[in-house]
C-alpha cells in the first residue's frame, strides 16, 4: 500500500566485491522497498565519498595528497582509480539488473553533497576549498555539470528504474556552524552563509532533476540539522538518525510531512550489543508520530534505514541487517494499520 512505511539503507556496504554487494542488496530490498547502488569504501582510495564525487567534476580534477583529495591541473592515478571503480559499479549493476526476470521499479544512488564536498577537497596551497568563495563556486558548478552525465549512465545500466538520489551531507551542520578545522587543525574555518548553502543545494538539485532524478533526499546528522534550509532549497525530503532527534526537530519534520515532504529515519541499531525487540523499535517511530497528531496514512512518506553505515559490518551481518530492516518495516505497518 502507498501509505505504508518502506525500507532502504544509506548505500555504503562492507567488503570489496561489487557483484556480491549488488546481489545482496537486490535480494533483500525487493518491492516496495528501495534497493541502492552499493558503495564499497573498503576498496580504498577512489571508492571513498570524496573520491567518487571528484570523479564527476567537469573541467576540474583532483588527486590524493598526504592531507586528502586536492584539486590539481590534470587527473592522476588516484582519479583514474575513482573513475574506474565507479564504472565497475555501473557495469555490475547493468549485469545484475539485466539478469533479473523482474526489474525493480525504483533505484537509489548516493552522492556526496556540495557542502561536504567543498569541506573535503583541498586547494593547491593545502587548505580546504571551503575557505575560498571562488573555489567553492567553481567546484559546485563543476559538480553540477557532471552529475547529469552520471545519472544518464545510471539510467542506461538500469533502464526504466525511477531514480532517487541521496545527497550525503555529513559535514553540513559543521560547515554552517563554522566548526570545520583548517588543514593545520589550529583553528576553524568561518561559517558558510546559509544563503550560499541553499544556492549550492538548489544548483545541484536542479542538475540532478535535469539528469532524471525523480526524488532527491538529503542525509544529515541530527545535531543542528539544517532541515528547513534543505527543504527550502527544493529537496524532496531529509534523512536523519531517529535516535538523535529533538522535540523541535520532530515538530519540523511533522510540518514538512504535512506539506508533502519525505523523510528517511535511521531506526535500526547496528551495534552488536543491540538486542531491541522489533516491536519496541517500531514504537520508537510510531509513538512520536502519534503524539504529533500525524495520521497513520501519512506513514507512506517514511522510509526506515539502519541507524548508520553498514560498511563497518561484515557482508553477512550487513545482509542480515537488511533482512531485519524489512521485518521492522512490516512491524511498523502492522502496528499502525492492524
Amino acid at each position: 500500500m502507498a501509505d505504508q512505511v518502506t525500507a532502504t539503507a544509506l548505500a555504503e556496504w562492507p567488503g570489496t566485491d561489487p557483484v556480491e554487494a549488488e546481489k545482496a542488496v537486490r535480494g533483500e530490498l525487493g518491492s516496495p522497498h528501495l534497493p541502492f547502488l552499493p558503495e564499497l569504501p573498503g576498496r580504498g582510495v577512489g571508492s571513498d565519498p570524496v573520491g567518487r564525487a571528484a570523479a564527476l567534476l567537469v573541467d576540474l580534477h583532483a588527486d590524493v595528497q598526504p592531507h586528502g583529495w586536492r584539486v590539481v591541473e590534470r587527473p592522476g592515478r588516484d582519479a583514474l582509480r575513482a573513475a574506474s571503480a565507479l564504472s565497475t559499479d555501473l557495469n555490475v549493476l547493468a549485469d545484475v539488473y539485466g539478469s533479473e526476470e523482474r526489474h525493480p521499479e525504483d533505484l537509489q544512488v548516493r552522492l556526496l553533497g556540495p557542502l561536504s564536498l567543498v569541506a573535503g577537497l583541498y586547494l593547491h596551497h593545502g587548505e580546504r576549498a571551503l575557505v575560498d568563495a571562488g573555489a567553492r563556486r567553481d567546484i559546485v558548478q563543476s559538480y553540477a555539470a557532471g552529475v547529469g552525465g552520471f545519472l544518464e549512465r545510471l539510467r542506461a545500466a538500469a533502464p526504466g528504474a525511477s531514480l532517487t538520489v541521496q545527497l550525503a551531507e555529513p559535514d553540513a551542520a559543521r560547515v554552517l556552524a563554522g566548526l570545520i578545522p583548517t588543514a593545520s587543525g589550529y583553528r576553524t574555518i568561518r561559517s558558510l552563509p546559509a544563503a550560499e548553502a541553499q544556492v549550492g543545494w538548489s544548483e545541484l538539485l536542479d542538475a540532478l532533476r535535469g539528469g532524471g532524478a525523480e526524488h532527491v533526499i538529503v542525509d544529515v546528522d541530527a545535531w543542528e540539522a539544517p532541515i528547513e534550509g534543505i527543504l527550502e532549497a527544493g529537496a524532496d525530503g531529509v534523512s536523519l538518525p531517529l535516535g538523535g532527534l529533538s522535540v523541535p526537530q520532530w515538530e519540523t519534520i511533522a510540518g514538512a510531512v504535512e506539506d508533502g515532504a519525505r523523510v528517511w529515519l535511521g531506526l535500526l541499531p547496528l551495534e552488536a550489543s543491540a538486542v531491541d525487540r522489533t516491536g519496541d523499535l517500531a514504537e520508537r517511530l510510531l509513538r512520536p508520530w502519534r503524539q504529533l497528531g500525524l495520521p497513520a496514512t501519512s506513514l507512506g512518506a517514511v522510509r526506515i534505514t539502519p541507524a548508520g553505515s553498514l560498511a563497518g559490518l561484515s557482508p553477512e551481518r550487513a545482509t542480515a541487517a537488511l533482512t531485519r530492516l524489512v521485518k521492522l518495516a512490516d512491524a511498523v505497518n502492522q502496528l499502525a494499520f492492524g
